[in-house]
């Protein structure tokens, strides 16, 4: 059932998202202050603070708006982007959008168990492969704004699918990541988080 809400959704696109009219010259002069927990160009050095570098313009610009309206709470963004209009929150994802993701390492521990959930999911449990919405080389599915997540820093990762396993995030679309993540161990998580990290 999950695979086929999923193809469904990829199919007909249908995510609430508008699309983001950008300029990423402009967004790179509004992204001074960004720089300072993401990195200049988005790659950010701190894995507390996600990697924006190469993200889908559209995913970006839903979760800047999320964030603004409170629908996705994020402590360490509050108030920051209060002051912006919806022209300055394209122009930001335009620019970050254009940067490359620097390819962090996978834990050699980790990439066999993180492989397998990543491309084929968990059967057993119902978890359909991450490559479903995240495509096989994690560039996500820019139209229907699911998220790139290659290179991701892998402790990000593991924190968002722990926050959606706890519904403690719940702004995705039908709930879809929430549902999944409530399958997954602790280890799994780990697992997929660390494979993620160096998946490119």
């Amino acid at each position: 059932m999950n695979k086929l809400l999923i193809s469904m959704l990829l199919t007909l696109g249908i995510t609430g998202v508008a699309h983001a009219a950008g300029d990423a010259a402009a967004g790179q002069a509004k992204a001074a202050v960004c720089g300072a927990c993401h990195g200049a160009d988005g790659n950010s050095a701190i894995a507390n603070f996600p990697k924006l570098a190469g993200q889908n313009e559209k995913y970006l610009v839903k979760q800047m708006k999320d964030i603004k309206n409170g629908s996705r709470p994020v402590v360490e963004m509050t108030g920051l982007l209060d002051n912006l209009d919806d022209q300055d929150l394209a122009d930001l994802a335009a620019f970050f959008a254009k940067q490359a993701t620097q390819i962090g390492h996978a834990a050699k521990d980790q990439v066999e168990a993180g492989q397998k959930i990543y491309r084929a999911g968990i059967a057993a449990k119902g978890v359909a492969a991450c490559t479903a919405c995240h495509s096989p080389t994690g560039t996500g599915n820019a139209s229907a704004a699911f998220p790139a997540v290659s290179g991701q820093h892998s402790a990000y990762v593991e924190k968002q699918l722990k926050m959606f396993r706890n519904a403690e995030r719940s702004n995705d679309p039908n709930k879809m990541m929430q549902d999944i993540a409530a399958k997954l161990s602790d280890a799994e998580i780990k697992a997929v988080s660390a494979y993620i990290q160096g998946l490119n």
